[in-house]
């Protein structure tokens, strides 16, 4: 049970077992419709079947590209954007409306038309995940920014230190435990963007197979797919999580220290 307590993706992972398990004896027992259902015994089969005749391999990769290119790209403009609006007032006056509205609509329903802009190809896959990517680190470089002590700011620029010290010692520390607590936010984000842009208009990725699943009403190959979507987010958040408590692990020794 100590193992248990101590650690959390354990705890998930057997929750996610169980709820495997119960689901499949209920398909067997015939009190879910396996039309509608299928257990997952058959769900991973349609997976391994469409591994074992390689037909996944070109849609997984263009899904992939598509979400990683975004998160990094978005990352990148997100951060940029994000100190540019909290650091000159009149940045701020022109992106922060945009990036208000941008953040109060579902940002997918741009998918449609970065479709008409850019084409069906990649570009317009990983457009969508820019967008949604860059406006979440956006705010979370200007909150970052806007959250520092102005008292802190005050003693700096007492002692002689110019934009580049406070940027360097005061500003960047400080983002940078928002950045990375909304990565793994990002990833999501980023995977979103780029499988509800297939979805829309491709000729290959997950999101194109997903909408062929959808036509077909084949449930097995719908849930094959969602599994392997959430698969690879998991494995990015995984990772993202493992940088996070890289950076910043003297706020996770400081947690250590108060739980014992």
């Amino acid at each position: 049970m100590k193992f248990l307590a101590e650690n959390l993706w354990v705890r998930r992972l057997l929750s996610l077992l169980t709820l495997a398990v119960v689901w499949e004896l209920l398909a067997r027992l015939g009190i879910l419709d396996p039309f509608y259902a299928p257990p997952p015994s058959e769900v991973l089969r349609v997976v391994y079947s469409l591994f074992a005749q390689g037909r996944i391999l070109s849609h997984l990769e263009a899904t992939f590209t598509a979400a990683v290119a975004g998160l990094v790209i978005g990352v990148a403009l997100g951060i940029f954007f994000g100190f540019a609006a909290a650091l000159i007032p009149l940045v701020a006056e022109l992106l922060e409306p945009v990036m208000m509205l941008l953040n109060a609509i579902p940002r997918v329903i741009l998918a449609p038309l970065f479709v008409i802009w850019l084409g069906i190809e990649l570009p317009s896959k990983i457009a969508l995940s820019v967008v949604l990517v860059a406006v979440l680190i956006f705010f979370a470089v200007y909150s970052g920014i806007k959250d520092v002590n102005q008292l802190l700011v005050d003693r700096v620029r007492t002692l002689g230190g110019g934009r580049r010290i406070l940027l360097r010692e005061v500003y960047i520390p400080s983002v940078t435990a928002w950045v990375l607590g909304s990565l793994k936010v990002a990833v999501g984000f980023a995977f979103t963007g780029a499988v509800v842009g297939e979805f829309v208009a491709a000729t290959r990725g997950l999101g194109y197979l997903l909408q062929f699943a959808q036509s077909t009403y084949n449930a097995s190959l719908t849930l094959g797919l969602i599994f392997l979507i959430m698969t690879f987010v998991l494995l990015l958040f995984v990772g993202a999580e493992a940088i996070e408590h890289r950076l910043l692990r003297w706020r996770y020794r400081g947690y250590n220290q108060q739980a014992s």
